[in-house]
């Protein structure tokens, strides 16, 4: 199901200060809130950007897949934070001052619980392990620099609106914890729907995020067009990092690169059941032939080679099926054709590739049923003794 990585990512100050760390005292806490719930906010807000960074043939198989996240993005935070933040918005804070408030909440306590009780979600995403986050949806084939780029830009576009809000805020009270409270608990409210603390796999996480109005961007065309979004335009041109045209470049590149890697596939694909595959289920059905001609000239009864007959029938209709899933592809590949690239790509993601999994199903199938002395492959119970 291909490889990715998981790329580490925190904030410090000039310093050195790490700005997701847990602090010891409720005041380092509440500065750790902060930085937490603007990067929430970048997240949830640029949740299409942030898969656009991550999109490419490779990891359209990934996705979803074993051991890997799904194409949804959201943020895991551990329970112990989801009932802080939950406590905020519900507005369940004891005692009369902002202090209390803060004690009241088990901030100064926030170190030990962040580390035991973050990174249990191995599903997730994009995931707070105790003094960072790991964004673990990018392909390992692919340079980190843009999904690390599209992240800093959309965190910082966060910050700089909450840093507007806390001034706003501040100015309102002389309390500056309630200030900063006040502005913690809008944000909570903002992007409770990016955070989500159980199975990213489910079919019901799939129901509920399209409640929650988050993209599930399946396949690497659709996750591209993000980026010709007048929201993700706006947001690269306001941190610098790509003009419109520099933007529209990009979205070219990966999308030519996209078909192109396809059309290598489609052509290795064709490449191993023509010269690999098929030719060994020949030898194997002449193999099964020869058995039951042999059976019939010895002068045995035609029921005792019934089962056998049957095999070769059902045999055969494999290799047939396999021959017009071939021609089938054939078809759909110069079917989607165009000069137009944003169609070609969208037709190469659907009916190229299920046409492809078509060819690779009747494959697989052979690879149970052919001689291990004819099948030219590894098969896939030796792939992992494989030196």
């Amino acid at each position: 199901n291909g490889s990715g990585k998981h790329n580490n990512w925190s904030m410090s100050t000039d310093d050195g200060e790490n700005l997701l760390e847990p602090g010891a005292t409720p005041e380092k806490n509440l500065q750790f809130l902060v930085f937490l719930m603007a990067t929430l906010k970048g997240v949830y807000k640029h949740q299409g950007a942030l898969r656009a960074a991550i999109a490419g043939s490779g990891n359209d198989h990934r996705l979803g897949a074993n051991e890997a996240p799904p194409a949804i993005i959201s943020a895991f935070i551990g329970d112990a934070l989801t009932r802080i933040l939950d406590a905020i918005e519900a507005g369940k804070l004891k005692g009369s001052s902002s202090e209390k408030q803060v004690i009241a909440l088990g901030l100064s306590k926030l170190p030990e619980i962040a580390k035991d009780n973050t990174d249990r979600n191995r599903t997730s995403p994009f995931a707070f392990t105790g003094n960072k986050f790991e964004f673990r949806a990018v392909a390992s084939s692919v340079s980190t620099a843009t999904p690390m780029a599209t992240l800093n830009a959309a965190v910082g576009e966060a910050l700089a609106e909450v840093a507007t809000r806390l001034e706003a805020s501040i100015k309102k009270t002389k309390d500056f914890d309630k200030a900063v409270l006040d502005v913690i608990k809008e944000c909570v409210v903002e992007t409770k729907a990016i955070r989500f603390e159980g199975n990213n796999y489910s079919d019901e996480w799939r129901d509920e995020a399209a409640k929650r109005g988050l993209l599930n961007l399946a396949k690497s065309p659709e996750a591209l067009a993000q980026l010709k979004t007048k929201e993700v335009k706006a947001l690269f041109a306001k941190s610098g990092v790509y003009k419109a045209d520099e933007l529209d470049s990009r979205y070219h590149l990966e999308i030519e690169r996209y078909i192109k890697d396809l059309e290598i596939e489609v052509a290795a694909l064709k490449d191993i059941a023509l010269t690999m595959v098929l030719p060994a289920a020949y030898k194997h059905q002449g193999q099964l032939a020869g058995s039951i001609a042999s059976l019939v000239a010895a002068g045995v009864d035609g029921s005792s080679v019934a089962s056998q007959k049957a095999e070769l029938a059902s045999f055969a209709a494999l290799i047939a099926g396999l021959n017009a899933a071939l021609s089938k592809l054939d078809h759909t590949v110069e079917k989607a054709e165009s000069d137009n690239l944003d169609k070609k790509a969208t037709a190469f993601s659907l009916s190229v590739s299920d046409a492809m999994l078509a060819v690779r199903d009747i494959c697989d199938k052979l690879e149970t049923l052919v001689d291990d002395t004819l099948w030219p492959l590894p098969k896939y119970r030796e792939m992992l003794f494989l030196a």
